[in-house]
């Protein structure tokens, strides 16, 4: 597989609003498997890191199409990518790009290939997440009986769970929320915390239907959160302004930095 016809298999996921090229350097790498260049919109593939059979291959795709999703990403921010690239938007992406490859048998499930894995990840979902889940859940229940027996005596429920739960409240008030919201524990302990977090039902539901359905949280997190900014009176902010704004910031930062290094220079200076 060479690099024109790993293009051709990305665009045949995607198609991308702006041109990029991929290009396979001919060396290895014991750093990275590949690189996303923002400024020359380069995808590079350190493809002598993967062997030549299917395996390999299936490898070096999945290094294109976690590189293709920091351009995709790129393209949605007009051509840009912040300091921190790996962020809930790019893995919502790089999710959503990697179920579409499988959906078109363009790409293998990685993980699906080793048997041994995907039992220990049905103990891990089964034994442990789902346990703690409902364990959370459960001790929401008893927080619930708990506030209302501290109701009956007069104390503040808040002083009950700082003093003798030693807990913090936060952490009391989700998991009233799991019980209340009737949140399935079979998400996971830490999914149901952001389940409950989502006010609106419909929205919660849907949700919580798409991580048993196996979406990953970070997709889901971008699904809710896109759901929020279409609800909202307020419109998508234009990439131009976008730009200009981080243009503004950077400036500051740059003055604050010369400023501070005109101080340094000074005490310096002071002290030869």
């Amino acid at each position: 597989m060479n690099q024109d016809k790993v293009k051709e298999k990305l665009l045949k996921i995607e198609d991308a609003p702006i041109e990029f090229s991929v290009i396979f350097s001919g060396k290895k790498s014991k750093k990275v498997n590949g690189l996303y260049k923002v400024t020359s919109r380069e995808i590079l593939i350190h493809n002598k890191n993967f062997n030549t059979d299917d395996t390999g291959q299936n490898l070096l795709l999945y290094t294109a199409i976690h590189e293709y999703a920091h351009h995709l990403h790129a393209c949605k921010r007009g051509g840009t990518l912040s300091p921190r690239a790996h962020n809930s938007e790019f893995w919502a992406i790089f999710h959503d790009l990697l179920e579409k490859a499988q959906a078109k048998k363009i790409y293998k499930d990685i993980f699906s290939a080793s048997p041994e894995l995907l039992e220990l990840t049905d103990v891990i979902r089964n034994k442990y997440l789902k346990n703690n889940g409902e364990l959370v859940k459960e001790m929401g229940k008893h927080l619930i009986k708990a506030h209302n027996l501290c109701f009956d005596i007069g104390v503040r429920f808040e002083d009950y769970v700082d003093r003798m739960l030693r807990i913090p409240r936060a952490a009391a008030n989700m998991a009233i929320k799991m019980f209340e919201y009737d949140i399935s524990p079979v998400v996971g302990a830490d999914n149901m915390r952001f389940l409950a977090g989502i006010r609106n039902n419909d929205e919660r539901k849907a949700a919580e239907t798409a991580l048993i359905k196996g979406k990953s949280p970070d997709s889901v997190k971008i699904q809710v959160k896109g759901k929020e900014i279409s609800g909202s009176n307020e419109a998508p902010e234009d990439p131009i302004e976008r730009l200009e704004k981080e243009k503004a910031r950077l400036e500051r930062t740059i003055a604050s930095l010369n400023k501070r290094l005109q101080e340094i220079n000074k005490e310096l200076s002071g002290k030869n």
